[in-house]
């Protein structure tokens, strides 16, 4: 019985493990693409930008903070859970703080359209 116990668990390990490497690749990606397409908007001088690149680093930092939480799973010591937790709560932060930006932004391109108009 203990084999079959440190079996699954080695299985659990490893899909722990490449789920959480493919959680840190998604945001990468996301963030690399969001990143190219706002140079682009910047060299077309599109008032978008501040607010598309706000969005892209926010759903890259839910990847990541997803990746961490994942890591979770397979923790052992409490040193890696508190280093883990405060990680966490840096990035639920920066969350925070993007999210905060996006909506000044967004009133900020609706003001901007209405004035236009």
């Amino acid at each position: 019985m203990h084999t079959i116990i440190n079996i699954l668990e080695q299985i659990l390990t490893n899909i722990v493990e490449i789920c959480t490497i493919l959680l840190e690749l998604f945001g990468v990606a996301i963030l690399v693409f969001t990143a190219i397409k706002c140079f682009w908007y910047w060299m077309k001088r599109d008032s978008r930008i501040r607010l598309e690149l706000a969005q892209g680093i926010a759903l890259s930092l839910e990847f990541k903070m997803g990746s961490e939480v994942l890591r979770t799973v397979v923790v052992r010591e409490w040193g890696e859970l508190g280093i883990l937790g405060v990680i966490i709560l840096l990035r639920s932060i920066l969350t925070f703080l993007i999210h905060w930006e996006i909506k000044h932004e967004e009133k900020a391109l609706a003001l901007d359209n209405r004035d236009e108009q």
